[in-house]
C-alpha cells in the first residue's frame, strides 16, 4: 500500500473510532465520591467502576475522584456551577445527600438542580447494643426511653439532623419523647462508634446494618432491629427482626446511586441511563452489589427523579417536625 493510501486509511479509521466514541461511551469517564476515601460514596463509585469495565461498557477505566464536604454539598455545588455539561462525570449520592438537600444544606441549589441518573442499591439503618445490654427487643428500649431518656446514651456517626440522628428521632417520636432531650453523642464514623459502644461509653448505636454485621458475627454486639420493611436475606441478617415486626413502625433505607450535571446532553444522559439499566438487570452486577453488602434497589431516569423528589419532600416534613428547619 502506498504511503498516501496508508495515511488515508488511518485517517478513516480514526474518524470511525471518533464517531463511535461520540455516539457511545464517554472518552474520560469519572465518578466523583463526595467524601474522603473509604466510605459509602467511595464504595458506590467503585461498584460502578468495577461493573462498567467488567461488563465491557467502558473500554477506558473510570477514575474515581474525591470531593469531600457536607455529605455531598461540595460536590453538588461544584458540578452544578462549574461542570454542568460534563458528559463523562457521574456523582455518587445517598439518602443522606437527599436529607441534607431537604434541610437546605446544599446552599442555593435544591433537588431540581441536577439530572438524577440511577439508584443501584440500598442498605438499611440498624439499632445496635452491646451483647450484655439490658434490652432484648426494640420495644424494651423504647420503654426505657419513655421512663427516663437521660439514662440511655445513644451514639451515631452523624451530627443532629443526619440520617443516624433521624433514626433516633423516629424512635423518640414512638416513645413520645422530644428527640432533642435524648442523650445523643455524635461520632466521626463507624469505627469510633463501635469503639464507644464496646467500651461502654454509649449504650445504643444508631448506625447502618453493614457496619454492624462483623461485630454481630463476632458476638460482641446485638442488633435490636433493622429498619427495613422485611427481614433481610443472608445467614446473619435473616435472624435479625425488623422494627415493624416488633410493632414499631419505623424504617430507614439508605439508597445509593448517581446523578449527572444539569446541562449534560440528552444523548449522553441516555447512554448512561441505558448502560445502568443493563447493569441493574445483570446477575454479575447483583453479585458485585452483594459483595459490597448492598441490597437490591433499582431505579433510573424519570422513575428515580420522581423517587428523589418524593423522598426530599418527606425528609423536609420530618426536618420541620423535629425543629431542624422552619
Amino acid at each position: 500500500m502506498k504511503p498516501l493510501s496508508i495515511i488515508r486509511a488511518i485517517t478513516a479509521l480514526g474518524l470511525a473510532l471518533s464517531c463511535t466514541v461520540q455516539a457511545g461511551e464517554p472518552r474520560r469517564p469519572e465518578c466523583i465520591a463526595p467524601a474522603a476515601p473509604g466510605g459509602g460514596f467511595d464504595l458506590t463509585c467503585k461498584l460502578a467502576q468495577t461493573a462498567l469495565v467488567q461488563e465491557k461498557h467502558l473500554s477506558n477505566p473510570m477514575r474515581v475522584t474525591y470531593m469531600p464536604g457536607g455529605i455531598g454539598a461540595v460536590a453538588y455545588n461544584a458540578v452544578v456551577a462549574q461542570r454542568p455539561k460534563d458528559p463523562g462525570t457521574i456523582v455518587a449520592f445517598s439518602s443522606g445527600s437527599l436529607l441534607n438537600l431537604a434541610q437546605g444544606k446544599f446552599g442555593r441549589f435544591d433537588e431540581n438542580a441536577v439530572k438524577w441518573l440511577a439508584a443501584v442499591g440500598t442498605s438499611y439503618g440498624a439499632i445496635v447494643v452491646r451483647k450484655d445490654a439490658p434490652w432484648q427487643t426494640l420495644p424494651e428500649l423504647i420503654e426505657a426511653l419513655k421512663q427516663d431518656p437521660s439514662q440511655v446514651v445513644i451514639g451515631s456517626g452523624g451530627t443532629v439532623g443526619s440520617q443516624d440522628w433521624m433514626q433516633v428521632a423516629l424512635l423518640a417520636r414512638v416513645a413520645g419523647v422530644d428527640p432533642h432531650k435524648l442523650r445523643y453523642v455524635a461520632m466521626e464514623g463507624g469505627g469510633e462508634l463501635a469503639t464507644a459502644l464496646l467500651g461502654g461509653h454509649i449504650k445504643v448505636a444508631s448506625t447502618d446494618i453493614s457496619d454492624s454485621i462483623p461485630h454481630v458475627q463476632s458476638g460482641d454486639m446485638r442488633i435490636l432491629a433493622v429498619l427495613a420493611d422485611e427481614r433481610l436475606p443472608g445467614a446473619t441478617t435473616e435472624n435479625i427482626p425488623t422494627a415493624k415486626e416488633q410493632g414499631v413502625d419505623v424504617s430507614w433505607p439508605v439508597v445509593r446511586g448517581f446523578y449527572v450535571g444539569p446541562k449534560v446532553s440528552d444523548k449522553d444522559y441516555q447512554w448512561w441511563k441505558n448502560t445502568f439499566d443493563q447493569l441493574l438487570a445483570s446477575e454479575d452486577f447483583a453479585k458485585l452489589r452483594e459483595e459490597r453488602e448492598l441490597y437490591p434497589f433499582a431505579l433510573s431516569g424519570e422513575e428515580l427523579d420522581a423517587f428523589v423528589k418524593q423522598q426530599v419532600a418527606q425528609y423536609r416534613e420530618l426536618a420541620q417536625e423535629f425543629g431542624l428547619i422552619r
